[in-house]
């Protein structure tokens, strides 16, 4: 007999979190993870930012264009993807997709961005393999993870690392609290009310969903599944994150 799931913490707000941000490899990786969440933030009047690492140009579709011509779509996929959950401030790193490794130049890119925002939390994918889901364990999805954390602690915080963000006037900033996507949860997001916006973002990734007719029932699929695991009650659609206190 198998046992009954443990049920998980469900986020409630309490205007603890004011600013955000999303720090992920590829256009749409937010949006499959957590554009339900992003939009419950906004929801709340957190000032919530993304940061992208590559722009998407090695991948995705069958398409004859160059890595240029791909960057330039998928980037405006992307900022027409964040309108929908209430996000204009985008970030692209522009690093070559299927390239990327959490190196020091990047740690500081990253730095910079968080740095600049001061985000009182920070939303990335996990720098741990998912053996489960593998396809959630994307190389870029890993490195971006591990960089992002590096980034967090302890270089955006550390007055001596990058002082050439200093001289830029880039205070240090400690982020107190990171949600990692793509692991097992410890907290889940009730988005049910906010999935429509989670599933209209989705959309505007034409180049990599648009002929993909049972993403909606795809996208519910995932997210009633984490709610059940979660304990949620029946009906409920939710996104889930492993939370990870860095202050």
């Amino acid at each position: 007999m198998s046992k009954k799931s443990k049920a998980l913490p469900v986020f409630k707000y309490d205007k603890s979190i004011k600013r955000a941000l999303v720090v992920v490899a590829h256009p749409d990786d937010v949006d499959f993870g957590s554009a339900g969440t992003v939009a419950t933030l906004t929801s709340k009047g957190v000032d919530v930012a993304y940061c992208l690492v590559t722009s998407g140009d090695a991948g995705g579709d069958d398409s004859s264009h160059t890595r240029e011509e791909r960057t330039e779509i998928r980037e405006a996929e992307q900022r027409a993807a964040a309108e929908e959950v209430g996000v204009t401030n985008l970030t692209f790193l522009r690093w070559p997709d299927g390239q990327v490794e959490p190196t020091f130049l990047l740690r500081r890119e990253i730095a910079r961005v968080i740095r600049t925002h001061k985000p009182d939390l920070v939303i990335t994918q996990s720098p741990e393999r998912n053996w489960e889901r593998i396809r959630a364990s994307h190389p870029d999805h890993m490195a971006t993870g591990e960089a992002t954390m590096r980034a967090v602690y302890p270089d955006a915080r550390n007055p001596h690392a990058f002082p050439e963000l200093l001289r830029e006037g880039l205070s240090p900033h400690t982020v107190p609290l990171v949600w990692l996507n793509g692991s097992s949860p410890t907290m889940v997001v009730d988005i049910t009310k906010r999935f429509d916006q989670k599933h209209a973002a989705l959309m505007r990734h034409e180049s990599q969903v648009g002929d993909n007719k049972g993403l909606k029932k795809m996208l519910k699929n995932w997210a009633r599944l984490t709610a059940k695991n979660a304990g949620l009650k029946k009906g409920h659609l939710a996104e889930g994150f492993r939370v990870i206190v860095t202050s």
